[in-house]
């Protein structure tokens, strides 16, 4: 097996300059002047295998709080909705950093969500700014990202004097 060696540009060159000039060597060590050479992986023939068009991936709409989803039927969204539904566990996000907040409501919802738990409440806090606070802000980007959202079925407020607590209907485990 033969190893290919790739020749470097002189913007490499350059690059590599610019940072050898930064750094200051060790007590007692010289400075490393010379350029390294580039050896990238050994070439394998591979047999020639057919292309093979991957399948599309399946998207899952976005949950919107408050507005009713597409696999959710009227009766249960409407007692869902009206909080007719009981929470069976509650987060609280209150004084967490965003980051803290974000590594909670995932464990939060994997834990409930392994459990067959059906319906949870988290509440983010009205927030103190025009817009609420961040956490608030951020929620709803959170309860789309890829890895909670296949497991949410529908978001709610469970009253609407109440915008710093939401209502999450999960998702059955089949």
């Amino acid at each position: 097996m033969a190893l290919r060696r790739r020749s470097l540009t002189e913007l490499d060159r350059a690059e590599w300059a610019n940072y050898a000039a930064r750094i200051a060597p060790l007590k007692g060590a010289t400075p490393v002047v010379a350029i390294p050479e580039v050896v990238t992986a050994p070439v394998v023939a591979r047999p020639s295998e057919p292309i093979r068009a991957t399948p599309p991936m399946r998207r899952t709409p976005q949950v919107a709080i408050g507005g009713q989803p597409s696999g959710i039927d009227t009766g249960t969204w409407n007692r869902f909705q009206a909080g007719k539904l009981a929470t069976v566990r509650r987060l609280d996000l209150h004084g967490k950093t965003t980051q803290r907040a974000f590594s909670a409501l995932i464990a939060f919802i994997r834990t409930a969500h392994a459990d067959h738990v059906r319906c949870v409440e988290v509440i983010t806090g009205r927030g103190s700014g025009e817009t609420g606070g961040a956490i608030k802000r951020e929620f709803p980007i959170w309860l789309n990202l890829p890895e909670i959202r296949p497991l949410i079925l529908a978001a709610s407020h469970p009253h609407a004097a109440n915008p710093g607590s939401v209502r999450l209907l999960l998702r059955r485990v089949r």
